[in-house]
């Protein structure tokens, strides 16, 4: 049984490659014209013609087949993808007419938010302040007095370069 199974292995693969080996080129398969550019050549299999011209003593082909096939193929994707978008455009809800502006209750609960974080950020801003007058005042020879910031804090640098202006 074993045997069987091997040999008819062995004759369906000896079978299947001289088939594929003995299909030979065509000959004559391709016919050159000479033009004022070059040659065409023209496949009479399927009909493809080709445009040849000389370059560093070689004949070059290029397919002018494949140009329109890449152009049509091209333009087939990009009439499928404007198409898909269309879909999804028509599938979309439909705006409000004054556009997607907030509406004063959302205008509010967005300014009180930003009001506690700015008051959050100041009050971390003096906790800072006395923190730093504290350890000044316990410094030796200091002067100052704890609730104090220094000059050179509070007024700015007359040498210092300006800030570049971001508005």
């Amino acid at each position: 049984m074993i045997r069987f199974a091997i040999l008819s292995l062995a004759a369906l693969a000896v079978t299947l490659s001289g088939h594929a080996l003995s299909e030979e080129p065509i000959a004559n398969r391709y016919v050159m014209e000479k033009t004022e550019n070059g040659f065409v050549r023209l496949d009479t299999v399927t009909g493809e013609m080709s445009i040849c011209s000389q370059k560093a003593g070689q004949l070059v082909c290029k397919l002018a087949a494949d140009e329109r096939r890449a152009f049509e193929q091209t333009l087939s994707e990009l009439s499928d993808r404007v198409s898909a978008l269309e879909q999804q455009l028509g599938a979309a809800p439909p705006r409000k007419p004054g556009g997607d502006f907030p509406d004063d209750a959302e205008l509010d609960r967005a300014l009180d938010a930003m009001e506690k974080m700015m008051r959050g950020f100041f009050g971390m801003v003096e906790d800072l302040r006395e923190d730093f007058g504290d350890m000044r005042s316990r410094e030796p020879g200091s002067s100052q007095q704890p609730d104090s910031m220094p000059d050179s804090m509070i007024e700015p640098d007359p040498d210092a370069e300006p800030l570049p202006d971001r508005t």
